[in-house]
């Protein structure tokens, strides 16, 4: 018996208290990648990674910096794994908290602005100012792009969790009224279990896409 609502998404319900370990999983596909003879799973997983290459190559449209793309590539793999082993019975959800979320997002936010400021002063106080807008408006625009690029690691925090935590709450919700039903509704409450999942299995990938977009649109900016 869950003592709340939000008791599933605990981070210390087990007894040892190693959830959090959940997240670096996704490192144990990383040593089939070095055997000499490369196996059908190492393929498939090379071709992923040039299909994310290519996506994220055109979105940075700089040269300069070769093999920028794999930070992103990384980032978009490390919260894909973890959203989808969210979906897992009994699996801890990391994807799911603000603690995880903030450790990806505001440390390359930092690096971002400390880039962008250091290196191309100039150009980070132009996009403080739109262009073409009324001289009586600017000082109101600068405080208004400031604060917008002040929040930007907590709405890319957000975004995430809010919502992984959605579609995992409606789950537990339909899920705890089962045992009150009738055969016909619980015929039906499956049927509706599973179409959810499928949909958080889509939310799953558009939510890693969506933030890892995002980071690369930001340090596009600092160029």
């Amino acid at each position: 018996m869950m003592a709340n609502l939000f008791s599933s998404f605990d981070p210390t319900t087990s007894l040892l208290s190693l959830n959090w370990l959940s997240s670096l999983l996704y490192l144990l596909v990383i040593p089939p990648l070095y055997w000499v003879t490369p196996s059908r799973y190492s393929f498939t997983w090379m071709k992923i990674n040039q299909f994310i290459h290519s996506e994220f190559k055109i979105l940075i449209k700089q040269n300069l910096y070769k093999g920028s793309t794999i930070i992103f590539m990384s980032l978009f793999l490390m919260i894909l794994i973890n959203n989808f082993m969210g979906l897992f019975p009994y699996i801890f959800t990391c994807s799911s908290h603000m603690n995880f979320a903030l450790t990806l997002s505001m440390p390359m936010w930092v690096s971002f602005m400390l880039f962008g400021w250091i290196n191309n002063t100039m150009s980070m106080f132009a996009h403080l100012v739109p262009q073409g807008a009324p001289n009586i408006l600017l000082p109101f625009l600068i405080i208004v792009e400031s604060i917008s690029n002040i929040i930007r690691p907590g709405t890319l925090a957000i975004r995430l969790t809010a919502n992984m935590i959605a579609g995992h709450l409606l789950m537990t919700l339909l899920g705890n009224s089962g045992s009150s039903l009738t055969i016909m509704a619980l015929n039906m409450l499956i049927i509706v279990q599973i179409l959810l999942l499928l949909l958080e299995s889509a939310v799953a990938m558009i939510q890693a896409y969506v933030f890892s977009i995002l980071t690369t649109l930001y340090s596009s900016e600092v160029n």
